[in-house]
C-alpha cells in the first residue's frame, strides 16, 4: 500500500474503527468458557475464536428485552504487532480512551422487526407473553443511535438487508458507505445472568479510490446486576486482522494487529 495512499485513508479508518461498536450480536454454539477465557487473556490473543458459519440473526437472553441507555467507553487499546505492524487511525483513537459516549439501544422480538415495531416496545414485550419469540437487536436502530453518538451528523443512514440480518450498510456524508457482513460467530451462556457472544465480520469501507478490507472480530460478555444502578454491564473486545489483499498479510497471519477494549453499561430507559 503506497504512502499516498495510507495517508489519505487515515483519517477514513477512525470512522470505521468506531462504527465497529455498531456490531454486538453473534450465534452458534461453542465450548463452555472458551470465549470467557479469551477476555481473560486479553492482550494475548495470538489467534481468531472458534465460531462456526454465521445463520440467521443473534438471541439474546430475555432479560435483555427493552430499550437501554447505552454508555460506551473505550478503556484500552493496543497494537500486538507494533512497531512492525500498526493500522491507520490506531493512534488517532487514544483521543477517546477514557471518554464515555451515551446512545440508546433496544432488543426486541424478532417477529415485531422491523415493521412490525409499535409506538411502545414494553406494550410490544407484554403482547408477546405466551408467544416464544427470540429477542434480538433492532439493528437498524442500534446502528443508527451509536453511529451518530460518535460521528454526529457525518452518518445518514444505517441499513440491514431485509433478507439477511448479518449484512448491514452505514452511509456517510461524501458517498461514503461502510458495508459490514457478520460470516462467522459464537455463543456461550455459562450461567443464567451471564452471555458471552463473539463474532467474525467483514468490512468493505467504500468512497476512497480503492475500496479498503478487513476483517473484525468483537467478542462481548454481558452481565446482569441485581440491586445495582447499572442493570447490565458488558465486556468487550474489538480486534482487527488485516485482509488478504493488505502487504503485510502473511506477516501478521491469524493474529490481531489491533485490540480496543470497552467498557458498557445499560441502563433502562422506562417508556409511557
Amino acid at each position: 500500500m503506497s504512502r499516498w495512499f495510507r495517508k489519505r485513508l487515515r483519517p477514513r479508518l477512525v470512522w470505521i474503527t468506531l462504527l465497529l461498536l455498531v456490531w454486538l450480536l453473534c450465534s452458534a454454539e461453542a465450548v463452555a468458557g472458551t470465549l470467557s477465557d479469551r477476555l481473560r487473556q486479553f492482550p494475548d490473543w495470538t489467534t481468531k475464536p472458534p465460531v462456526q458459519t454465521a445463520v440467521g440473526d443473534l438471541a439474546y437472553p430475555d432479560w435483555i428485552a427493552g430499550t437501554w441507555q447505552m454508555t460506551t467507553t473505550l478503556i484500552d487499546l493496543v497494537a500486538p504487532l507494533a512497531p512492525e505492524i500498526i493500522t491507520p487511525g490506531f493512534e488517532s483513537n487514544r483521543q477517546f480512551l477514557e471518554r464515555p459516549v451515551v446512545c440508546q439501544v433496544r432488543f426486541v422480538p424478532e417477529r415485531l422487526r422491523p415493521s412490525g415495531f409499535v409506538s411502545s416496545l414494553r406494550a410490544s414485550i407484554r403482547s408477546s407473553i405466551g408467544r416464544k419469540s427470540s429477542i434480538v437487536s433492532d439493528r437498524a436502530f442500534n446502528g443508527l443511535s451509536l453511529a451518530k453518538a460518535y460521528l454526529g451528523n457525518v452518518v445518514k443512514s444505517v441499513k440491514v438487508d431485509p433478507d439477511n440480518p448479518n449484512r448491514q450498510v452505514t452511509i456517510l456524508s461524501g458517498d461514503r458507505q461502510l458495508e459490514s457482513t457478520v460470516t462467522q460467530r459464537a455463543i456461550e451462556m455459562p450461567q443464567p445472568d451471564r452471555f458471552v457472544t463473539s463474532e467474525i465480520f467483514q468490512q468493505v469501507f467504500r468512497g476512497s479510490p480503492r475500496p479498503y478490507l478487513n476483517e473484525v472480530e468483537t467478542t462481548t460478555a454481558y452481565t446482569r446486576l441485581a440491586g445495582q444502578k447499572t442493570a447490565i454491564a458488558a465486556d468487550q473486545v474489538t480486534a482487527i486482522y488485516l485482509s488478504p489483499q493488505d502487504p503485510d498479510y502473511f506477516k501478521a497471519s491469524n493474529q490481531p494487529v489491533a485490540l480496543y477494549r470497552y467498557r458498557l453499561e445499560f441502563q433502562p430507559v422506562f417508556e409511557p
